[in-house]
């Protein structure tokens, strides 16, 4: 997340408060995120150890911080991983090497460092892996996951009216509500031509498509 202040208490580095700078992830993100990895806890959970979640298949910088999206593998520890990423129970977290820092070791007191702990914003950062992790450095980094077939079921229905009406004629009378219903003018997320599988009405997909954000 980006301008929010946040503790830091490290054995090697000593305490202080911390921020990390818009544009502080754009070069790694063009040059490294190939080399890059998702882990869950950094790699350092006893059952799951240093196993990727998934392929990273969204890495960028918008107006809060770093945004992600991570396809989780059909494995095991990804489906033990489910029931508290649906719940929002996880934040993220990323492990870095600072490449270029600003430090005010004598700054004002104020709501945001009422001790004046010496502050350090991270300019710039090389990232090697991110994730999900139970106790984030920064609170408002969060961790959640959606269900990609029914994103793109429900985008596909709202972008062809004529089916959205064919399903709304199954709907029980008593569970209808009173709003009227336009369907060929519902707004949906786009579908790009890599997502045009059949996923209503014919087939289905024979793995899970969860996607973690």
């Amino acid at each position: 997340m980006f301008n929010q202040w946040t503790k830091i208490d490290s054995k090697r580095e000593g305490t202080f408060m911390e921020s990390i700078a818009p544009g502080a992830f754009a070069r790694t993100i063009q040059n490294s995120v190939g080399s890059m990895r998702v882990l869950f806890q950094h790699g350092h959970d006893g059952h799951i150890g240093e196993k990727p979640l998934g392929p990273i298949e969204v890495l960028r910088e918008d107006d809060h911080g770093a945004y992600y999206e991570v396809p989780l593998l059909d494995t095991t520890y990804n489906r033990d991983l489910v029931p508290g990423l649906e719940a929002g129970l996880y934040g993220s977290s990323f492990r870095f090497n600072v490449l270029h820092q600003a430090v005010n070791k004598k700054p004002t007191r104020g709501d945001a460092n009422p001790d004046g702990l010496p502050e350090r914003t991270i300019k710039e950062a090389r990232v090697r892996e991110f994730g999900p992790v139970t106790f984030p450095a920064y609170e408002a980094a969060g961790a959640g996951m959606r269900c990609l077939s029914d994103y793109f079921t429900a985008a596909r229905f709202f972008e062809d009216g004529a089916h959205l009406e064919k399903l709304v004629e199954f709907i029980p009378e008593e569970a209808a509500t009173t709003a009227p219903l336009t369907p060929a003018r519902q707004s949906a997320p786009s579908v790009t031509a890599r997502d045009q599988a059949p996923l209503y009405g014919t087939q289905t997909r024979g793995k899970p498509s969860w996607l973690l954000l």
